[in-house]
């Protein structure tokens, strides 16, 4: 029987034969048989750049995007449901054992953040559709008295104000209000208030609060400002003796103005029952055009749109703390803080195209 002839696989016939750009597999030609020589030396195929080589595989990239988040994260949607579930139910296991925490004022600030914040949200962004200004004059740390204007007839425009501080302000900041007595008198009102870190409009808390570096919110107009009539509305009232002025200079922080343009019209008051006020024990019983006619549904505001006006502060750390008892200094600077406010809300009434939009 004749000898087989080996054609090797390399052989330049059949390389010859291939595309100039096919990959090599194997390492080596296919050996001999044992005994035989190879009829040919084997060259190996020239090298052209990285395609002589298999590439190692790439590793590859994981899918960022939201649908195709591993199911180790929490499988997308479902995951998220299970967290804030798990959120939730861990919120009211610490409200039912008591494991919470709170200053003494009274303020709660985890329940400031996940409940009454969120409960008000919807009327601040959707109802009345309030737009900030000037959020960054307030400072990111440190003590500041935030003075506004005050209207409504209930007082609204000071839990707006909150919101906008909390949502808005780059240092997540939050606003501690200064509240007439009446607040704190009124049933469920009272606690609501506490919690979310209201406390009584007096010179001692003011102080210990700004002492302590915290942002602290006063409507100096007090009830002559919310309870004035629909026709003097925009009008500022009086700032009662400047107290606030007094307690700026002490703690030597900054006092911020603030301009609030649409709370005048929730609740046009066109007047004001006396007779029941005396009755009830409150500074004014406002008679609207749907209140109190049409019942609870008259104490629906209007849907007005609202702005909130943050100006610059005026720095009040350059006098010395007996400077608050220069009655000549008090009245300057509740003056300008008065004036600046007021000349604030004439130019945002100018650039309002409407009450309602």
């Amino acid at each position: 029987m004749a000898d087989a002839k080996v054609i090797p696989f390399d052989d330049d016939r059949s390389r010859g034969s291939r595309g100039a750009g096919s990959r090599r597999r194997g390492s080596a030609a296919e050996p001999a048989p044992v005994g035989e020589g190879p009829v040919g030396e084997v060259q190996p195929l020239p090298v052209r750049g990285a395609a002589a080589q298999d590439p190692a595989p790439e590793p590859e990239e994981p899918d960022e995007s939201p649908g195709a988040r591993p199911a180790a994260e929490g499988g997308g949607e479902d995951g998220g449901l299970e967290r804030r579930v798990a959120a939730g139910l861990s919120f009211l296991r610490r409200r039912l054992t008591g494991d919470y925490e709170v200053d003494d004022f009274g303020y709660d600030a985890e329940l400031t953040d996940q409940v009454l914040m969120s409960l008000l949200r919807p009327m601040y962004e959707k109802y009345f559709r309030v737009e900030v200004k000037g959020v960054e004059n307030i400072p990111a740390q440190g003590g500041a008295l935030i003075v506004a204007n005050h209207s409504g007839t209930l007082p609204l425009d000071g839990l707006m104000m909150q919101v906008a501080v909390h949502d808005h302000h780059p240092a997540d900041r939050h606003l501690r209000l200064l509240a007439a007595d009446l607040v704190f008198v009124l049933p469920v009102v009272n606690e609501l208030a506490r919690k979310l870190g209201h406390t009584l409009a007096c010179a001692e808390d003011a102080e210990r609060l700004l002492a302590q570096g915290e942002l602290v919110g006063v409507m100096p107009e007090g009830f002559k400002g919310i309870g004035k009539p629909f026709g003097e509305r925009y009008k500022l009232q009086r700032f009662g003796r400047g107290g606030f002025v007094s307690t700026a200079l002490r703690q030597g922080v900054p006092i911020v103005p603030c301009s609030i343009v649409g709370a005048e019209e929730i609740y046009p008051m066109i007047g004001n029952s006396k007779t029941l006020a005396r009755l009830l024990g409150f500074p004014y019983f406002p008679l609207t055009p749907t209140f109190p006619w049409l019942g609870p549904l008259g104490a629906v505001p209007l849907p007005t749109k609202w702005t909130i006006q943050f100006g610059e502060p005026i720095p009040t750390d350059s006098h010395a703390p007996e400077a608050a008892e220069d009655p000549v200094l008090m009245f300057n600077l509740t003056d300008q803080v008065r004036e600046q406010i007021q000349h604030t809300l004439y130019k945002l009434l100018v650039q309002r195209r409407s009450v309602f939009f």
